[in-house]
């Protein structure tokens, strides 16, 4: 099985398309991150363990047509919004990531997303989808770190810098929502290694973001939009399913608010700014099952 090769100027082009609405620009770098790493070719199977919504098995659907795609979570509303989403496109379970409804050495590729972190036995997890990996297979992980961003969650990183107890639950808990575990480089390492996997890539993903962003997108934004208290016009240019109905007309505010996002995130890219970053919104990691 061939190793990761990016994605095509195709390829590209479709993911642009479906990122457009994204405002949540940690989240766009992850995506983008993860697809280009695993490469999907036509007719790999390919596992997004966390699905949630769906967005990455819509996210591969999109950028490769042909792939046999199945995604796992616990919660069965997300799960109810990707069946929406994918129709029967995609095989979905409710299931734990600790024991997968799946056959040995079924997959090709492994996506874990923001999973690890919300498992009380993460070890247990990392060796199921071993078990459903075939050998040369790859997995992409991303977690949030330890040295988590201030400027996605402001008001936990100054908690943890007065050594105070972060919020861990409510429309505060930022960066920590539901998690058991932040990460550190070291400890990521270790788990994936200790099960039988070698890596291949390991990032720091996002350090400048809009301040508050977690708050903004997931606690207002994403509150708003599942209860439909959004006109339409809105709703297209903010629904990260539907990026590609947006044409980013410029009467419409959502343009100019995304675009003060996409520039502050412009500055991830710039050599000087990103000379002494420490904290950053993701750990990401490529994986290989020898």
């Amino acid at each position: 099985m061939s190793l990761a090769q990016g994605l095509s100027t195709e390829q590209e082009r479709r993911l642009d398309a479906l990122l457009r609405n994204e405002s949540d620009t940690a989240y766009k770098r992850r995506v983008r991150w993860v697809l280009r790493r695993l490469s999907p070719q036509p007719g790999q199977a390919i596992l997004d363990g966390g699905t949630g919504m769906g967005f990455y098995l819509k996210a591969l659907e999109t950028v490769t047509p042909g792939l046999r795609l199945a995604g796992v979570d616990l919660d069965p509303q997300p799960l109810g919004y990707a069946h929406g989403h994918l129709g029967g496109r995609a095989t979905l379970a409710r299931a734990r990531l600790e024991h997968l409804p799946f056959a040995d050495s079924t997959f090709d590729r492994v996506i874990l997303s923001e999973v690890l972190e919300h498992l009380d036995d993460d070890a247990a997890g990392l060796a199921e989808v071993r078990r459903v990996l075939r050998p040369g297979g790859l997995m992409a992980i991303t977690v949030p770190p330890a040295a988590f961003s201030g400027w996605f969650d402001p008001l936990n990183r100054a908690l943890t810098s007065l050594r105070l107890p972060p919020v861990r639950r409510g429309p505060l808990a930022g960066i920590w929502a539901n998690h058991v575990r932040l990460y550190d480089e070291q400890e990521l390492a270790g788990i994936v290694q200790g099960h039988g996997f070698r890596i291949l890539e390991q990032a720091q993903l996002t350090h400048y973001c809009f301040p508050g962003t977690q708050f903004i997108v997931y606690t207002l934004g994403k509150t708003l939009l599942q209860r439909g208290l959004l006109p339409d016009g809105l709703a297209r240019s903010t629904d990260r399913f539907r990026g590609d109905e947006n044409p980013r007309s410029l009467w419409n505010p959502m343009t100019w608010v995304l675009g003060l996002m996409e520039w502050v995130d412009g500055w991830n890219e710039n050599p000087r700014l990103m000379r002494r970053p420490r904290t950053f919104v993701n750990l990401a990691l490529l994986a290989i099952k020898d």
